[in-house]
């Protein structure tokens, strides 16, 4: 078992306990998040720091035409 850190702009977002390491520009899924890993460094025997890269947040345009302050009738 080797301890995972995941980092993003050096902030720690989780740490886990997983047989397996992500390699450099795999997929992952984070807190309902996608991301790639950017780089992977082995701090000691069982233990890596993963630095990702989240992809951009889309904003939803705004499909009221109407105004706020409008109502129905």
């Amino acid at each position: 078992m080797y301890a995972i850190h995941y980092f993003e702009n050096n902030i720690e977002l989780l740490n886990i306990a997983s047989r397996k390491i992500p390699a450099v520009d795999e997929s992952v899924r984070i807190k309902g998040r996608n991301g790639k890993v950017i780089s992977v460094e082995k701090v000691r025997e069982t233990k890596y720091f993963v630095v990702i890269e989240f992809e951009k947040k889309v904003e939803k345009s705004n499909t009221n035409l109407r105004g706020a302050g409008t109502k129905r009738k």
